[in-house]
């Protein structure tokens, strides 16, 4: 159980989610104890994708995704959506689809078959016009 957070790595986004997360301690996921890592933007900026443990839980930052490339290409893919009192994008039922599919792990398969008869519902009730289009 994490959050997968896919983000612009312009170089104003990575020092905000740097400062964001700096006090939240985070941590390479399953490295050792001890082993030296500092969040920081010149790691950020080195690196890609990072699986991090931290205090707000287990966190995914994905620089770019197998199948659907980096923030700027899976904007436009996205919605916004409001949970947890926040606003944010989520990628569109069919790119996350495509995103699992693409990412070609064993764990996805199951949740695959969810989301594609989540979306199969999805179309039924739109054809029916109980829910307005989406996607």
């Amino acid at each position: 159980m994490d959050v997968d957070l896919v983000y612009s790595r312009s170089h104003d986004n990575i020092r905000a989610l740097v400062a964001a997360l700096r006090s939240h301690k985070p941590y390479l996921r399953g490295a050792p104890l001890g082993l030296p890592f500092a969040f920081d933007e010149r790691t950020v900026r080195m690196g890609l994708n990072f699986t991090l443990s931290s205090e707000l839980g287990n966190l995914d930052l994905l620089g770019e995704v197998p199948g659907g490339g980096s923030y700027e290409n899976l904007l436009p893919r996205s919605e916004e959506v409001e949970a947890f009192g926040h606003r944010f994008r989520v990628v569109d039922l069919i790119t996350l689809i495509h995103l699992k599919r693409a990412a070609g792990r064993p764990k996805d398969l199951e949740p695959i078959a969810e989301l594609e008869a989540l979306l199969e519902e999805r179309r039924r009730l739109e054809a029916r016009g109980e829910i307005p289009g989406a996607g």
